[in-house]
């Protein structure tokens, strides 16, 4: 088999040497090293990588879109869906988002970040059950409860109700006080790292606050923004990444670059969901692939997401999730730049550069296997055939055999 130990370096045939849930040894000799009575698993002439990573997810979402008549007589594409998320029973959601994050691991998708919409506590609950193994799913990163600026999300509420609402989700930033205050408060639930949502509603003082208040608590910030001026605000306030970046303009993305700013890139999947307008269609499928060749040319550094929020009809969660990969080939990001934004990227921008992204001595033996080669066909990232999470199989529908040495 070959094994991808960093995206674009392949090593055929190949072998890897697990002890404790790491990593020990890789390479042709590895198996020749393999102590007595080691259990061998021949994966026959599949292809290893490491395992994928997910920067943008929202397992405690599964939306139904509304129809495109709706959306065009309301002028809203979630809101509808998003509110009878937030009103649903925290236990409810809870075990929606356990049932996700476990088909995102079937996918292949071992680390994920959960970048907000999740109750008040949801992803931390949940990111502490699976480490203390109560339950089955991907290494999470939770972000806790959203910044946002009253009025950015989930409009138009009654006002007797609206305050009750809006605190189940989010945390309300209205000056550098407040942002303090939120970033610690989340800080106190536990979180990995802050989302803030930028739409041009947040003071340049309200973001900076929240910027210096969470590195003060050694935690990262990301920051929604899709519109230039959001854009600048959060490269201007010194955010650890940028999630979608629509409107970046080659000057922001150089100074992204200049600065170390990841873009974590969420590509335009509606389409294959609930298929908007043939013009809304193509509208998307071109902003994104001028934003991916942007993106290319810059030299900034980038990850990806799946931003997956939605109810896909015949696919699970992971699946859905999975269908970022053609998206971005079909916006002329090239096969080894995806693998490389979703694996080696993926974890630099996590900063967990130590413990995953690539196959190696010492890191997580995180592994998945495909059976073909997804540098020729980036579709086979859709159909992950074998998942092995710190030295577990959780899925293995490759032909094999396993023995002991």
């Amino acid at each position: 088999m070959g094994i991808a130990v960093i995206a674009g370096q392949v090593l055929s045939p190949g072998a890897v040497l697990i002890e404790n849930g790491k990593v020990a040894e890789v390479g042709p000799s590895a198996q020749d090293r393999a102590p007595p009575q080691t259990r061998v698993l021949d994966l026959g002439g599949a292809t290893l990588l490491p395992r994928l990573i997910d920067g943008h997810t929202h397992l405690f979402l599964d939306v139904v879109a509304p129809a495109e008549a709706e959306r065009t007589r309301t002028g809203r594409k979630y809101e509808p869906g998003m509110l009878l998320a937030i009103v649903e029973s925290p236990a409810k959601r809870v075990l929606t988002a356990a049932k996700l994050a476990r088909e995102d691991l079937e996918s292949g998708f071992t680390t994920v970040r959960n970048v907000g919409n999740s109750g008040i506590d949801g992803d931390t609950e949940l990111r502490d059950a699976i480490n203390g193994g109560r339950v089955e799913g991907p290494r999470l990163l939770a972000s806790g409860r959203k910044l946002i600026a009253r009025g950015s999300y989930v409009r138009n509420l009654n006002p007797a109700l609206a305050d009750a609402i809006l605190q189940q989700e989010y945390l309300i930033v209205g000056g550098p006080d407040e942002a303090r205050a939120a970033v610690q408060r989340n800080a106190f639930q536990g979180v990995d790292q802050i989302k803030v949502a930028l739409n041009r509603d947040i003071s340049a003082a309200s973001v900076a606050a929240v910027v210096e208040q969470a590195h003060l608590q050694k935690m990262k910030v990301t920051a929604h923004a899709h519109d230039r001026e959001s854009i600048q605000q959060a490269i201007d306030a010194g955010v650890d990444s940028i999630e979608h970046g629509d409107e970046a303009t080659d000057q922001q993305l150089k100074e992204m670059r200049d600065k170390g700013i990841f873009l974590d890139l969420t590509p335009w999947v509606w389409e294959k969901i609930y298929p908007m307008s043939p013009a809304r269609n193509d509208q998307g499928r071109q902003a994104e692939a001028a934003l991916v060749q942007k993106v290319l040319k810059s030299g900034v550094k980038f990850s990806a997401g799946s931003d997956m929020y939605l109810y896909f009809p015949g696919k699970t969660r992971g699946e859905a999730s999975a269908t970022m990969f053609t998206a971005l080939s079909s916006s002329g990001m090239p096969p080894l730049d995806i693998i490389r934004a979703v694996i080696a990227n993926g974890a630099e921008m996590l900063g967990w550069q130590d413990r995953i992204g690539a196959i190696e001595p010492g890191k997580f033996a995180d592994i998945i296997a495909v059976a073909g080669d997804p540098l020729k066909d980036i579709s086979e990232l859709e159909r992950v055939r074998f998942v092995m999470k710190e030295g577990r199989i959780v899925k293995n529908e490759l032909r094999s055999h396993s023995s002991s040495e």
